[in-house]
C-alpha cells in the first residue's frame, strides 16, 4: 500500500529545505540585529491556554486530544500563549523591555489553500514591557527590513498600519456602544474580502443600527492617510489626541528611512479582540497573496493568560506566504553546493588512500564525497559533476607513488598535479 502525506503538510526536499533555511537565516539575522533574543517553547501545551486566549470556538481549529495522563492538550497553533506563560513565570527577573523572538512550527486544522496550510513555521517577535509608540515602530521596521533582506522593495510590499483606538473613537462618533463595537470591528476587518452590501446588511442585523448607519460605519475602514484620519477625528468627542500614537509611530518609521513602505489604512483592524492599539499587516503590492505578516499591540493579554500586567506588542510572519512571494519575484536562492571535493579512486587498491585522504580533508573543513563502491573513473566523475562538486581529486597508483594527486576544476575544465602536502591550500582557494 502506498502511503501519502497528510493534506496541508509539506515534504521538505533539499530544494524546499534550502528555501526554508534561507528564510530562517534572514529572520534570525534581522531579529538579532534589532537586539532580540531567541527563545523556544514546547510544541504541546494545555488546551486551556489557547481557550483562555481565543475562546471555546478555537478548539475546532486545533489538533487537540486527551493525553495518557488524562490531560486535555493541544499542539500549538501559535506562540503568544506560550510566551505569556513563560514571561509570567520569570517576570520579576526579566529586564524590561523584553525583546524575544522565536521560529516555532505551528499547526491548525484548517482548510488548506494557497498561502495557508495546516502547518507552517512562523517568526514571532515581541516587545514586552514598553507601551510607547517607538516600540510599535521598532517591530514594524523589523518586518520591513526582513522584506528588504529578502530582496523586496517598497514597490513589492507595503506595511498597512492602523490604530484600533482611533477606530473605536470614530465608532463612538457614530454612536456605537460597547456591545456594538466588536461587531463593527469584525465587519470592517472583512471589507477587503466581502461585498460591501452584504457586510452592511450583516452589520445592521447584528447591531440593530440602520442600513445607512452601517454603511457609514464601514466607511471608517476606507480612511487612509494621517491627514484624513485627523480630519475624521476632529468631529469626535475624543478629538485628534487619540491619533497621536499612530502619528508618532509613522514619523519614527519615516525617520528610519522606511516611509515608502508605509500605508496608513484604517481597514486594518485585526479581527481579534485582544488587540488594544496600533495594528499592522504586510501585503504584496500586487494583492495576489494573503497577508505576509500581521501583529499589533496586545496590552491586556499577558494579564489574562499569565497574570502579569505588562504592555506588549508583537507579530507573526509565516514561511508559506513569504515563500510564495519569493517564488513569484524569482528571489529563490540557488541550492547550496553539496560538496567541495569528490575523490576519485582509479582502482580498488586506491580505496584506503581515498578514505584516509577524505578524513584529512574533512578535518580541514572541506565537504568531501567519494564513491561507496568500486566504479569506473567516468562514472565517478559523472557523479562528481551531478553533486555538483567544485573539484574532483583523482588518486591512482602513479599518484600515490609520487606523493601527488590530479586536481580537476570541474567548472573551468582544467586540471593540474598537486603535491599532497599542498592539497588543502589549493582546494581552499
Amino acid at each position: 500500500m502506498k502511503v501519502q502525506g497528510l493534506p496541508g503538510f509539506r515534504d521538505f526536499y533539499p530544494e524546499e529545505t534550502a528555501l526554508r533555511n534561507h528564510i530562517f537565516s534572514v529572520w534570525r539575522d534581522v531579529a538579532q540585529r534589532y537586539g532580540f533574543q531567541e527563545y523556544e517553547g514546547p510544541p504541546l501545551e494545555p488546551l486551556e491556554l489557547y481557550v483562555k486566549k481565543s475562546g471555546e470556538e478555537i478548539v475546532g481549529q486545533l489538533y487537540a486530544f486527551e493525553d495518557r495522563g488524562g490531560r486535555q492538550v493541544a499542539l500549538r497553533p501559535e506562540m503568544t500563549p506560550s510566551l505569556a506563560r513563560m514571561v509570567a513565570a520569570r517576570s520579576q527577573a526579566l529586564k524590561k523591555p523584553i525583546r524575544w523572538f522565536s521560529i516555532p512550527q505551528v499547526l491548525r486544522y484548517e482548510r488548506p489553500q494557497r498561502g495557508r496550510l495546516r502547518e507552517h513555521y512562523q517568526l514571532n517577535m515581541d516587545i514586552i514591557g514598553e507601551s510607547g509608540p517607538l516600540a510599535d515602530a521598532e517591530l514594524i521596521a523589523a518586518t520591513i527590513d526582513i522584506m528588504r533582506a529578502c530582496g523586496l522593495s517598497s514597490s513589492d510590499v507595503k506595511a498597512h498600519i492602523a490604530d484600533r483606538r482611533i477606530v473605536r473613537a470614530l465608532l463612538d462618533g457614530h454612536g456605537l456602544n460597547d456591545d456594538q463595537a466588536p461587531e463593527a470591528f469584525a465587519h470592517i476587518d472583512k471589507l477587503e474580502r466581502s461585498r460591501r452590501e452584504t457586510l452592511a446588511e450583516s452589520l445592521a442585523n447584528a447591531t440593530g443600527i440602520s442600513r445607512d448607519a452601517a454603511n457609514d460605519v464601514l466607511s471608517i475602514g476606507e480612511i487612509k492617510g494621517l491627514e484624513a484620519i485627523n480630519t475624521a477625528l476632529s468631529d469626535t468627542p475624543s478629538g485628534t489626541e487619540v491619533g497621536e500614537g499612530l502619528t508618532a509611530c509613522v514619523e519614527a518609521l519615516e525617520s528610519m528611512g522606511l516611509g515608502d513602505f508605509v500605508q496608513v489604512d484604517l481597514g486594518i483592524v485585526r479581527g481579534l479582540a485582544y488587540y488594544t492599539g496600533i495594528v499592522f499587516e504586510l501585503f504584496d503590492c500586487a494583492g495576489s497573496l494573503r497577508a505576509i505578516c500581521g501583529g499589533g499591540r496586545y496590552d491586556g493579554l499577558l494579564s489574562a493568560l499569565g497574570g502579569v500586567d505588562l504592555p506588549a506588542i508583537g507579530f507573526g510572519m509565516g514561511d508559506v506566504v513569504l515563500g510564495e512571494l519569493l517564488r513569484d519575484r524569482n528571489l529563490i536562492p540557488e541550492l547550496a553546493r553539496q560538496v567541495d571535493v569528490f575523490l576519485v579512486a582509479v582502482s580498488g587498491q586506491d580505496t584506503h588512500h581515498v578514505l584516509e585522504l577524505g578524513q584529512r580533508l574533512r578535518k580541514s573543513g572541506l565537504r568531501v564525497e567519494y564513491a561507496l563502491k568500486q566504479q569506473s573513473i567516468a562514472k565517478q566523475l559523472k557523479l562528481a559533476a551531478a553533486r555538483p562538486a567544485k573539484f574532483a581529486v583523482i588518486c591512482g597508483p602513479d599518484e600515490r607513488a609520487s606523493g601527488e594527486v590530479v586536481v580537476k576544476d570541474l567548472a573551468a575544465g582544467t586540471e593540474e598535479k598537486v603535491a599532497l602536502e599542498s592539497l588543502e591550500s589549493v582546494l581552499s582557494d
